[in-house]
């Protein structure tokens, strides 16, 4: 198979970890007969730096003219203290998804048995859960009108939907709940905003198309609850935007770090692949950024993007085997870690690469 990657580093420990998911990659081509042509590109604080553009328009043909897209982080911390800023890193990512009709982020939460004791959760809570996020990316409040009153004193963001919106979202969560084991969780806040009663409507709609699938709808407060309660209650989930993002970044807490979870951006045509977390820099430069989330996604660009599932279970693999050998980064390392299995980005990219 012949496919062109790009690959966008992006800010941050972005450019550390997708090192390594680009070396697993061509590690996979070599081992499987494929050819990978990789082209690379800026976007976020970078590209702002050098072009005044968090997404050059350079970056945009790229993309479009790409099989898949591998990427790492974008941010930086001038920003998070200047939120006054009228260019800023995060329009990159958002305009590239919706240039590219990105409309449905697919994040799996699943649990190494490893990792069991590096998670703040108990062990007999964890064991088992596999969940499966399908987040919403291209409406809700992140897209809807924004205002600012002249004093400065008043804002205002728009959360707002349109039921194909929903609808598309929703075949794509159903269809994979009709893989899994049938069972999926909507979550909104259909009792106090109007733009969930729609999502309510649309995915109702929707059920009755998939008569085997075991529905709920449950609202936002008590899933953020339920997701630490009992995240093995959950399966499929589908939610909003918003309402995804926070709920995924609390789940990174079943797989026992953020550093241990990819996510895919998918619509019609390209595929977009990044590690859920964001471009940490505080620890940025040092050497200790966790890889594994970035070579988990070039797994899921594999298996969605291309078909090649076999691959993919070899990337999988090749993460469990090197975690049964007990390799720790920083961030998933607990107090029973012996010194000598702490290694850092490097180190652990390399042992994942000798297990494939």
């Amino acid at each position: 198979m012949k496919k062109n990657i790009l690959v966008i580093p992006g800010d941050g420990i972005g450019q550390e970890v997708t090192d390594w998911g680009k070396k697993v990659l061509e590690k996979i081509a070599l081992k499987f007969n494929h050819q990978f042509d990789f082209d690379e590109a800026l976007m976020g604080h970078v590209a702002i730096e050098a072009t005044g553009n968090p997404l050059p328009d350079e970056t945009l043909a790229k993309a479009n003219a790409s099989d898949a897209i591998l990427f790492g982080a974008i941010g930086h911390i001038k920003y998070d203290n200047d939120p006054s800023a009228k260019v800023r890193p995060e329009q990159g990512l958002l305009k590239i998804r919706k240039e590219l009709g990105l409309y449905a982020n697919l994040r799996p939460i699943k649990l190494f048995d490893e990792l069991l004791g590096a998670s703040s959760i108990k062990p007999e809570i964890l064991r088992g859960a596999d969940i499966l996020f399908f987040r919403e990316l291209t409406g809700d409040v992140y897209f809807g009108e924004k205002k600012r009153s002249e004093d400065r004193k008043t804002a205002s963001d728009l959360m707002i939907y349109s039921a194909y919106e929903v609808e598309r979202i929703a075949i794509k969560a159903y269809e994979a709940a009709m893989k899994r084991n049938k069972k999926l969780c909507s979550v909104d806040k259909a009792n106090v905003l109007e733009s969930s009663r729609l999502w309510r409507e649309v995915v109702q709609d929707v059920a009755k198309k998939y008569p085997e699938v075991e529905t709920e709808h449950m609202f936002i407060d008590n899933a953020a609850m339920q997701l630490i309660k009992d995240p093995k209650r959950f399966d499929v989930v589908l939610t909003a935007n918003l309402f995804g993002d926070i709920l995924t970044d609390e789940a990174s807490q079943i797989a026992g770090s953020m550093g241990m979870l990819a996510s895919a951006s998918v619509g019609d045509k390209i595929g977009f692949y990044e590690p859920i977390h964001g471009s940490a820099h505080d620890i940025a430069g040092k050497g200790i950024a966790n890889p594994l989330a970035s070579i988990l996604s070039a797994a899921l660009l594999l298996e969605i993007s291309f078909g090649l599932k076999k691959e993919a279970e070899a990337i999988v693999n090749a993460v469990d085997q090197t975690l049964k050998q007990g390799w720790r980064s920083a961030d998933i390392a607990d107090y029973t870690t012996p010194i000598d299995k702490k290694v850092g980005t490097s180190a652990m990219g390399q042992k994942v690469l000798d297990n494939l």
